[in-house]
């Protein structure tokens, strides 16, 4: 019995040891295994790349890639980084050029301005008197020939004045593409609920909601064509204005002469004839109907009064034998 329970003893024992030394080898096999998982994380870390997180077994060629095109943009001189995007600009000038004549400055400055791929927007020429007149322009231009239209027009004659404006526009013209691009795309989904629908009432509210929507769509590419307009062309507003009357030698006359003085008068004096003539005009009808009532209101005066003053005949009278008496 005592042989027996020695036996067992030893068996129980035999199979604790080799439980135990199992555990012993499994335990190494997963700490070789952390340790080297630790150190090829720690290797892609120190080459400036991250392990790939549970769960996301793509997730290390994607950040291998991105980080080997940013290595390759740092290498190639950040030649791989992105163009900012286009920028719209409204501009705007005025100018006030004083020119020796009118017309001829006119002809000139639409000349450039068609010369440079522009147009004449308006024109209003307006004449002071018989010889000087004043131009008034609206030029549309391309925005990048401004800057020389501008100098070409400014160097036409003597500068009065000038102004530029830029206004950058670039947000309002991405909002109002993104607005198009949703309203278009809403437009079609009621259009496609239009052709699903059934019932009278259901359609009768979808042609209501598209009408909205397609004129609420109608506006936005309004918008976009002003926007479009006003961004490619450049507005230039030009009066054109003659210098006012010089004299022989190029100065302005302020105090008036002689003949000024006279021909002043003699202006006067033939308007004065000019207004006494109208007045005559005017009058002459009146005057006439009166001459003849005057005239023949005296005829019948004196006719009256030869009747008055005329000697009254009478018979002789006669004898007793008949005959007359002397």
């Amino acid at each position: 019995m005592r042989v027996d329970s020695r036996i067992d003893r030893s068996f129980v024992r035999g199979r604790a040891a080799l439980v135990a030394g199992a555990l012993g080898l499994l335990l190494a096999v997963g700490g070789c295994g952390a340790a080297g998982d630790a150190s090829d994380s720690g290797a892609k870390a120190a080459d400036g790349k991250s392990a790939p997180r549970e769960g996301f077994a793509d997730e290390d060629g994607a950040g291998a890639s991105s980080a080997e095109q940013q290595a390759d943009g740092k290498a190639a001189g950040k030649k791989a980084a992105p163009k900012p995007g286009a920028s719209h600009v409204i501009r705007t000038a005025t100018l006030s050029v004083e020119v020796r004549s009118v017309p001829k400055a006119v002809a000139a400055a639409r000349g450039v301005a068609e010369g440079a791929g522009g147009l004449v927007a308006s024109e209003n020429t307006e004449r002071l008197d018989d010889t000087y007149e004043t131009s008034h322009l609206v030029l549309r231009v391309p925005q990048e020939r401004f800057q020389e239209v501008l100098r070409e027009l400014s160097g036409s004659g003597k500068l009065l004045s000038r102004t530029s404006n830029a206004k950058d526009v670039t947000d309002q013209v991405v909002d109002v593409d993104s607005r198009i691009s949703t309203q278009r795309a809403s437009v079609a989904r009621v259009r496609e609920l239009m052709d699903k629908a059934e019932k009278i009432s259901d359609v009768v509210a979808l042609e209501g909601e598209l009408s909205s929507r397609q004129s609420d769509l109608e506006s936005l590419l309004a918008q976009q064509a002003s926007l479009k307009d006003r961004t490619s062309l450049a507005t230039i507003t030009l009066d054109l204005t003659p210098p006012d009357a010089p004299g022989d030698d190029g100065e302005k006359e302020d105090d008036p002469g002689f003949l000024d003085a006279l021909g002043g008068g003699w202006d006067a004096f033939v308007t004065m004839l000019r207004w006494i003539t109208v007045a005559f005009g005017a009058a002459f009808p009146f005057l006439l109907t009166a001459a003849l009532a005057v005239v023949a209101w005296r005829v019948l005066r004196k006719r009256r009064a030869a009747r008055r003053t005329a000697p009254v005949v009478t018979a002789p009278a006669a004898g007793k034998d008949g005959a007359p008496a002397s």
